[in-house]
């Protein structure tokens, strides 16, 4: 884990630059909070809203992550009204909140921004809670989230836009699928009623904060598509609020709400938020739960027994988002793997046949579109089978397999990128040999993705022997083909010991 943090590839830096952008959005919108003679209150609301929107509005367009931008506030402002309105009803308050839960999830059907609205909504109903939002305060409070959303924007859309330079990202869209088929369906009803029971059994342990378990299982359920992701992130979660309890019970509470070193340690826990978060989900819990606890002593209300609490109501959380995973409407890991998995195996072959073409003379073929967007498939690849590799997995066998098909796929991705380099050589002569290497190329792929290709493939697993080649195109065709025809072992195991059910 620590491994994970330190020495994680950053290309280009983005993630230090967007951390250190982040730190300096959020600290100028709290700043401006104060100019203007906003009250803590207020100043806290606003740095929530500009870390949200700075961390959660992520459109592969600098122009459309300045649109969503401008939308928050039309769902913000809504949910922080209904949550100010029934801060005195306990069964319309908790029925509201169930309802923007499973809106919110539901809304991930949309994209990115679908996803940045559906969070913006949930968060502002929850820091409602966490403030003791009334109504009489409403107005003062709008003004401070339109005024941090403006300040935070200036810097990410204006002093420091350094997504301008950079190729638009490359998103995969979730696999399709109508009604009770479609992961976010699925996802929304079992967020609704993880919610739900972590609702009840949080007021159960405390009238006051109950809502840190309803935080708890929402939070889980973002960015997950399985019911092992799901799992796995419920653990990371608690695990890192249990470690940044210590910190908090070590840090935080001997200061006393002291404010210039809380608030530079409060900038600190921000930085490690968004530094860690892409690769981390377990450091990123604790720096959250490390800001959370400063925000506490800044108001006056830490002590032991507040973190105490707060570890209790997220394991509730966690334990309500795992109940409705493994018994609501569950998608396994299987399902969600084996789509992706198969986009990625047609993208290997289309980047083989546009690279083919264009060495062919082709005028309009181009691999490079598609060698886009392998990277992103192979992530969400490596996501999906983040169950099977975690090191607290007890199915060995199925963890060996797993990381097989990662590296095999990785092999292809390199293999690919080669033979897309070479075709963007005006100079690379074509060789009838292409041919015929991308027809069998096409042929792996078609039995590693189609049920009636199964037998196929595991009968035709020996990687074909291939006399040396001069031709460079040759040689990454012929790595594919080799790694293709050793994906069908782990691909194609024995169905009592499948590789992704689990």
């Amino acid at each position: 884990m620590l491994k994970r943090m330190f020495v994680a590839p950053d290309p280009g830096r983005l993630r230090l630059r967007s951390a250190a952008r982040s730190v300096l959005g959020i600290g100028l919108a709290v700043t401006v909070c104060g100019f203007v003679g906003h009250s803590l209150v207020a100043a806290v609301t606003g740095g929530l809203a500009a870390l949200l929107a700075l961390f959660t509005v992520t459109d592969t367009t600098v122009r459309a992550q300045m649109v969503t931008t401008v939308l928050l506030p039309a769902v913000g402002f809504p949910a922080f009204a209904a949550a100010a309105v029934l801060h005195d009803h306990p069964v319309g308050r908790g029925l509201v909140f169930a309802a923007v839960v499973g809106a919110g999830v539901y809304a991930r059907r949309w994209g990115p921004r679908g996803h940045a609205l559906g969070v913006f909504a949930f968060m502002t109903f929850f820091a409602a809670q966490f403030l003791h939002t009334v109504p009489g305060q409403l107005p003062e409070l709008y003004t401070a989230i339109a005024l941090s959303l403006a300040a935070s924007s200036t810097v990410r859309f204006g002093v420091w836009c350094y997504e301008r330079r950079l190729s638009p990202a490359v998103l995969p869209a979730p696999p399709g699928g109508r009604g009770l088929a479609r992961t976010t369906t699925r996802q929304a009803i079992q967020a609704t009623a993880g919610s739900a029971f972590a609702l009840v059994v949080g007021q159960m342990l405390s009238e006051q904060r109950w809502y840190w378990a309803v935080g708890a299982t929402w939070w889980i359920f973002v960015n997950t598509a399985s019911r092992g992701e799901t799992l796995v992130r419920g653990f990371r979660r608690t695990l890192g609020t249990v470690i940044g309890i210590v910190v908090g019970l070590l840090v935080a509470v001997p200061l006393h709400g002291a404010v210039v070193p809380t608030v530079a340690l409060v900038a600190v826990s921000v930085f490690g938020i968004f530094y860690t978060a892409a690769v981390s989900y377990t450091w990123m819990m604790l720096a959250v739960t490390l800001m959370a606890t400063l925000l506490y002593g800044l108001l006056g209300v830490l002590d032991p027994g507040l973190l105490t609490l707060r570890l209790a109501e997220t394991g509730v959380g966690a334990l309500g988002a795992a109940l409705a995973v493994v018994f609501v409407l569950p998608v396994t890991t299987h399902a969600t793997t084996d789509a992706w998995i198969q986009r990625a195996l047609r993208c290997v072959h289309h980047c083989t046949a546009e690279a083919a073409a264009r060495l062919a003379g082709s005028p309009t073929a181009d691999p490079a579109p598609h060698v886009a967007e392998l990277g992103p498939l192979l992530s969400r690849v490596r996501l999906s089978l983040s169950p099977l590799v975690h090191p607290l997995s007890p199915l060995r066998a199925r963890k060996a397999r797993a990381r097989q098909v990662l590296a095999l796929l990785d092999d292809c991705a390199r293999e690919v990128r080669g033979l897309a380099s070479i075709a963007a050589d005006p100079e690379a002569s074509h060789d009838a040999r292409l041919t015929a290497s991308c027809q069998r190329v096409e042929a792996a792929v078609e039995a590693l993705t189609t049920p009636h290709g199964a037998r196929d493939a595991a009968a035709a697993a020996v990687a074909p022997a291939h006399p040396p080649a001069a031709e460079p195109a040759l040689v990454h065709l012929h790595g594919l083909e080799r790694a293709l025809a050793e994906l069908s072992a782990p691909l194609r195991s024995s169905p009592r010991s499948p590789l992704l059910d689990a």
